[in-house]
């Protein structure tokens, strides 16, 4: 049985504004950022102020904005899988006022022949994941609303790409075969960790994803190859892509 944990008859018992306050308005476009190299190279690059934080009892997340091409873009290091990335990015909007997200990440390659050499635009998901069932009903996939104007950004960049459907995994070590093989029969053609969540929160509180991954590995039956792993993770290109899509939005 699908799990349904969407309710949106009742209030929340916790509520944003207990933790932070009232909401701010700084800026309206803010990039999801996976890699600390990324990370860490926008700070070492640009001029950036410190505009927010995501609060934790392990730590707190420093939100920063810097200008890119006379546009004021926030961003923040986020963490891994779908329940830290969406509730994050809720936080980022309250602190901040973002209504627009940009996500750019890693992800495993089902179908090679599609995906290399281009980046992959999600036109949905599936969803493996457990946040994304708290703010939309249930259902096996979820549309990304934007994907058709975010690769409309992509023709006008001139950046190669290719759209299809993903699948959103709370748990990489638990890709099987068998799941690898089901989700490839449905034409997923890459896996990664949080898009369903993160699309599903943008959803229920009006904002807007615009979501693209690069492929650094292939997931296949016969095994798991890694070796491009760690510069699609880290490859500074697509930040730049990323700001230029801002820019644009």
């Amino acid at each position: 049985m699908i799990p349904d944990f969407f309710d949106d008859q009742t209030e929340p018992i916790v509520k944003i504004e207990e933790f932070y306050g009232e909401q701010k308005h700084i800026v309206d476009k803010c990039l999801i950022i996976f890699s600390k190299k990324i990370h860490d190279f926008l700070l070492e690059e640009f001029e950036c102020e410190e505009i927010g934080y995501i609060g934790a009892c392990n730590g707190a997340i420093t939100i920063y904005s810097l200008d890119y091409k006379g546009e004021k873009i926030a961003f923040y290091l986020t963490g891994i899988g779908s329940a830290f990335a969406s509730g994050a990015c809720y936080e980022a909007h309250w602190q901040t006022g973002a209504t627009q997200f940009i996500m750019f990440g890693s992800c495993g390659s089902l179908d090679a022949d599609k995906t290399s050499g281009r980046f992959i635009i999600p036109t949905k998901t599936y969803r493996g994941d457990g946040a994304s069932y708290y703010y939309a009903p249930a259902s096996d996939y979820l549309e990304i609303k934007n994907s058709d104007k975010l690769a409309g950004i992509f023709d006008e960049l001139k950046a190669p790409y290719v759209q299809g459907n993903v699948w959103t995994t709370d748990s990489m070590l638990r890709e099987t075969k068998g799941l690898v093989a089901r989700r490839k029969e449905e034409g997923c053609i890459a896996v990664e960790m949080e898009l369903a969540g993160v699309q599903a929160l943008c959803d229920f509180y009006g904002l807007d994803l615009y979501n693209f991954l690069e492929a650094g590995d292939v997931l296949a039956e016969s095994g798991y190859e890694v070796s491009e792993l760690t510069k699609a993770n880290h490859d500074f290109g697509k930040l730049y892509l990323a700001l230029d899509i801002a820019t644009r939005l």
